[in-house]
């Protein structure tokens, strides 16, 4: 085997991070195209010095005439390194993004609990990372949006998602596939420019590159990389905070008021009294809270005795009653 500088880094970056350990099931999404297929072939090179269980998973969308056979090209790389595969075919065409990333969780989740493995690995680059972070700030965000790719996260209670390449742009998993002749799967969809994502990666990152920075892909992430920290330290803020605050635990149906000290919240900086109503709504809304939401209920923190907001989606009010803000189901 050939080790490179890439081999090494990996290597260092799962042992320095803790990624995960010796002897452990990774389940490897793979689709076929470059970081992927860079991703699967570092891990089956560093195999012999981690001991690890690998299995080779493949999510068909169907949204593309040559998805069957681009199945059976990750079908045949996966016989051809003596892998496990597994195949998830979605019923019928997943047509959005959002959609099919949703889908595509759903369904390695579903594979690693059949097949008992721990970790779902994916090859997300810290060119996902830039785009991810350029993506969700045109779109409007605060700094959990522009961190959004983590390291790490659970897919469930047993399982985790995993994504070892997040300091390797797109550019070097290329020249990597070039050193060992891994036959890339061309997905036609990278260059319909009707994905926003898609426009990002071919014209505005370009952009940047030539006229402000060369390095602007790494820069972006590594910005992602400190926001991460930073959004971690203020979520742990906000849930101490929101513990001391909060008099009534709210139950499944709203039955009873959630009552909020009014003068604890005074106690904290704007971002973290922020946090904490976003917390709150996200338990008791049926879809995730917009900036409009989050600020009508902050601004009860300091509003005038029986001010109230006006009904949030699924008829949750909130109404200032003296020290607290009460949240109830409107009747």
């Amino acid at each position: 085997m050939t080790w490179t500088p890439l081999h090494a880094q990996i290597h260092r970056t799962i042992r320095a991070r803790r990624l995960f350990e010796h002897k452990q099931r990774l389940l490897v999404a793979v689709s076929g195209g470059q970081d992927s297929l860079c991703l699967i072939k570092l891990l089956l090179d560093l195999q012999p010095k981690w001991q690890w269980d690998l299995g080779i998973a493949h999510c068909d969308h169907c949204w593309r005439e040559d998805s069957q056979a681009n199945a059976h090209h990750v079908e045949n790389l996966a016989k051809f390194w003596e892998t496990p595969f597994y195949l998830e075919t979605a019923n019928e065409p997943i047509n959005t993004e959002a959609t099919a990333r949703n889908w595509r969780y759903q369904a390695l989740t579903k594979i690693a609990q059949l097949h008992n493995y721990q970790y779902v690995i994916t090859g997300h680059t810290a060119s996902d990372r830039a785009e991810t972070l350029l993506y969700n700030l045109i779109r409007g965000t605060g700094a959990d949006g522009l961190q959004a790719l983590t390291w790490q996260r659970p897919l469930t209670d047993n399982i985790r998602l995993i994504r070892p390449l997040l300091e390797i742009t797109r550019s070097q998993t290329e020249q990597f596939c070039q050193e060992f002749n891994l036959p890339i799967w061309q997905d036609s969809t990278n260059q319909d420019f009707k994905y926003a994502r898609n426009r990002i990666r071919q014209e505005l990152l370009p952009y940047l590159q030539t006229n402000f920075n060369p390095k602007v892909e790494l820069n972006l992430a590594q910005t992602a990389e400190l926001l991460q920290a930073e959004v971690e330290y203020l979520e742990q803020a906000a849930h101490k905070l929101r513990q001391d605050a909060m008099e009534e635990k709210i139950n499944n149906h709203l039955n009873h008021s959630l009552r909020l000290n009014r003068q604890i919240l005074k106690t904290a900086p704007l971002a973290i009294q922020r946090r904490v109503m976003r917390q709150v709504l996200q338990e008791i809304l049926p879809d995730a809270p917009n900036f409009e939401h989050i600020e009508k209920l902050t601004a009860l923190i300091t509003a005038s005795n029986r001010s109230q907001t006006d009904p949030f989606p699924g008829g949750v009010i909130a109404i200032v009653q003296g020290d607290y803000i009460c949240i109830h189901q409107q009747r």
